[in-house]
């Protein structure tokens, strides 16, 4: 994509470390690809230094090899993480040729994709979250794959964040103040904090 293109998505962020640590162990990345782009939400585990270095390592093993399928990042990403912490991890790949998203989640890290159906009603997917720990035990990977219509919003939380967290995802707000509003409101002082929201907006650069 040239530079001055319109942006695929309108995203905003929200985190916060436990305590009064200096870093967080939830990480995120929206990484541009050849294709479109590449979504992530590193959750290291425990919190403080070692999980933010975890983190930090998974996130720098999927900028440096963007293009790469799900099918051979994740497991690259593991190999990274050998004698770290390790990590859960929700990945997913955009996809602006045909309006797709190919995603999987190890561990728990959640993923959500809301829209409003052809009868008004809103639709809700969640992400298929495998057991297991990205550095120490990597479980048999499955990804789904999904059509991405404009206006489509696509938010991930770590577990930092608690059940229910979606009721809050107005699907014609702002991204940020979605994920501004879910941290407040759904955030848990017991550990690190993440929420990435997106809203698609696809070649055209628009959403309803």
């Amino acid at each position: 994509m040239a530079s001055d293109d319109p942006p695929l998505l309108d995203y905003g962020l929200a985190c916060r470390a436990l305590g009064d640590a200096q870093e967080s162990g939830d990480l995120s990345a929206v990484l541009p690809t050849p294709y479109g782009l590449l979504l992530a939400v590193a959750d290291g585990l425990g919190h403080g230094y070692n999980a933010a270095l975890a983190s930090r390592i998974a996130v720098a093993a999927l900028e440096a090899n963007r293009a790469r399928p799900l099918e051979w990042l994740l497991p690259h990403c593991h190999e990274a993480l050998t004698g770290t912490r390790g990590v859960a991890l929700c990945v997913a790949a955009l996809n602006a040729d045909d309006s797709s998203m190919t995603w999987t989640s190890i561990g728990n890290v959640e993923g959500m994709h809301l829209r409003v159906g052809p009868t008004g009603a809103r639709e809700r997917e969640h992400v298929m979250m495998r057991s297991g720990v990205v550095g120490h035990r990597m479980p048999t990977l499955r990804t789904t794959t999904r059509p991405l219509l404009p206006g489509d919003l696509l938010v991930f939380a770590t577990d930092g964040v608690r059940e229910g967290f979606e009721k809050l995802a107005n699907l014609r707000r702002p991204p940020q103040e979605i994920a501004d509003d879910i941290l407040a409101q759904y955030g848990k002082t017991s550990d690190d904090a993440l929420v990435l929201v997106g809203r698609w907006r696809g070649r055209g650069g628009s959403s309803p």
